[in-house]
């Protein structure tokens, strides 16, 4: 995942403590629940924007919905670490944004992967742009 952001947002970063039950036998987080990391990340930084996802499916009908991922899986994470799940704004176009997302023990990066996800008509699961003020608060920060 060598790719740059194309837009100079600061990162966002999401602390994670593993927990047992993110970890096979061995104690190693299970490599789909990294996914989760980042679902949660993506969400705290749309809150953190004010976007909260029930509020825009209510009034704006729109919801977004990953629709590509793509993860390299560096080192592992194991029960009990602290981690931070990072968050970049790396594209952003009027119907879908991607993100570069980055787990983190410290500054030893664990998993880099590239999120895009499309914004849909929350009833017919079609393609929708992406409200105004929306664009705006991904273009700004705030």
């Amino acid at each position: 995942m060598s790719e740059k952001s194309t837009l100079s947002r600061p990162r966002f970063t999401w602390p994670v403590r593993v927990y047992w039950e993110d970890t096979d036998a061995g104690g190693v987080v299970y490599y789909a629940n990294y996914l989760k990391f980042l679902e949660r990340a993506r969400t705290e930084w749309l809150s953190a924007l004010g976007l909260e996802q029930d509020r825009l499916a209510e009034e704006a009908g729109v919801v977004f919905v990953v629709r590509r991922v793509e993860a390299d899986y560096l080192r592992p994470a194991r029960f009990n670490d602290r981690l931070g799940v990072d968050c970049e704004l790396a594209g952003l176009n009027r119907a879908s944004l991607t993100m570069i997302q980055r787990v983190r023990r410290g500054d030893e990066v664990l998993l880099e992967g590239m999120v895009k996800v499309a914004c849909v008509d929350r009833l017919a699961f079609r393609p929708a742009r992406i409200p105004e003020f929306v664009m705006r608060a991904f273009e700004t920060g705030i």
